[in-house]
């Protein structure tokens, strides 16, 4: 293993020779000047091989996974994370049913309809904090209620069963995942389904898997590159030169992915125009978690606030049932005092007999 890309992908151009394009084109270069220091550094290394592509880039992500051109990766990837073997039918339209108003209208990433006729939703999602698991049933609805009127409308002569609705699955690759997966730092691959807590077997069709990769880099150090499904995780998720050859070495069926991705770099206005789609998209997804991200800051100083009231309000209570106590007392020495005096009168009323 020499360690460098361009032994393994010659197309791969220099520092120089991708600068000396980029300042020959007056509008590649505003566009160029106008990235940060880090996003120019970014963009220069993975277009000279100094560095991998970042493959859960939306653009990126959807040119190599096209199923509609290269369906045995999507084939492959799906069936390595449900468990068994599947085969995608055709993809189907990203806009979906309006599931909650007229203004609200879902959108996902990859959905693909499956032989057996169920569907698959594959999401990446770079902040797990904008994908709780609300949003991820209101996803996993949307595929049932479109299967749901496919069935219905194919039935013939109106003899609708709903045995005939196919499970759907809803696959999210997270780059950062959320906190609720951090309390299994050794366990990067989640799968659920709906369960009863008495053990009755039904198929309630709903299926989820997470794939938290953030995680699995930091296993990395225990992975056995051999395996297939740990390979296509280190695709996704990791740009070091040095796991990228070994994941090519180990598998060369990614060496063509790899591959398509520098002969894209070749086209310096397609992958910048790329690029700049995702920086976007990175700067919008930032603001919002920022936002998200304070109001859950307001939130729980709102929680602790009520706390604290609450807490006030039950040492009030405890304060002004301890003052009747005290009335009550101080009412009782009064009474016992005025007892003590007819008493004492009532003795020296005796002695002066």
């Amino acid at each position: 293993m020499t360690g460098k890309l361009k032994d393994y992908f010659p197309m791969i151009r220099t520092r120089e020779e991708l600068l000396a394009e980029i300042e020959k084109q007056p509008k590649l270069y505003k566009q160029f000047q106008s990235w940060n220091d880090e996003a120019r550094k970014e963009f220069l290394d993975f277009c000279t091989g100094i560095k991998g592509v970042k493959m859960l880039y939306d653009s990126f992500f959807k040119e190599i996974m096209n199923p509609e051109y290269a369906p045995e990766r999507l084939n492959e990837l799906i069936s390595l994370l449900l468990g068994e073997n599947v085969k995608v039918l055709k993809v189907l339209p990203n806009d979906s049913t309006r599931i909650a108003d007229e203004t609200t209208l879902v959108i996902m990433d990859i959905v693909v309809e499956l032989t057996d006729g169920s569907i698959t939703n594959v999401e990446v999602q770079k902040i797990g904090y904008a994908f709780p698991g609300q949003r991820c049933a209101c996803y996993s609805a949307d595929l049932l209620l479109r299967q749901y009127k496919r069935v219905r409308d194919e039935s013939r002569n109106g003899q609708f069963s709903f045995m005939n609705i196919k499970p759907v699955y809803t696959i999210v690759l997270f780059e950062k995942s959320r906190r609720e997966f951090r309390q299994y730092p050794h366990t990067y691959i989640h799968r659920f389904r709906q369960e009863s807590d008495q053990g009755i077997q039904l198929d309630l069709l709903q299926n989820y898997v997470f794939v938290a990769l953030d995680i699995f880099r930091e296993n990395m150090h225990n992975i056995d590159i051999n395996n297939k499904l740990d390979a296509w995780l280190t695709f996704l998720c990791v740009d070091e030169p040095e796991w990228i050859i070994k994941v090519i070495e180990a598998h060369p069926q990614f060496k063509a992915m790899y591959g398509q991705i520098y002969d894209m770099c070749l086209n310096v206005e397609r992958v910048m125009s790329m690029f700049s789609e995702e920086l976007r998209e990175l700067d919008r997804n930032t603001v919002q978690y920022m936002i998200d991200e304070m109001q859950d800051e307001i939130d729980r100083m709102g929680e602790e606030i009520k706390a604290k009231k609450e807490l006030m309000n039950h040492l009030d209570e405890q304060l002004s049932q301890k003052d009747e106590q005290l009335s009550q007392k101080d009412e009782q020495l009064s009474q016992q005092n005025e007892q003590i005096k007819a008493l004492k009168k009532r003795i020296s009323e005796l002695e002066e007999k």
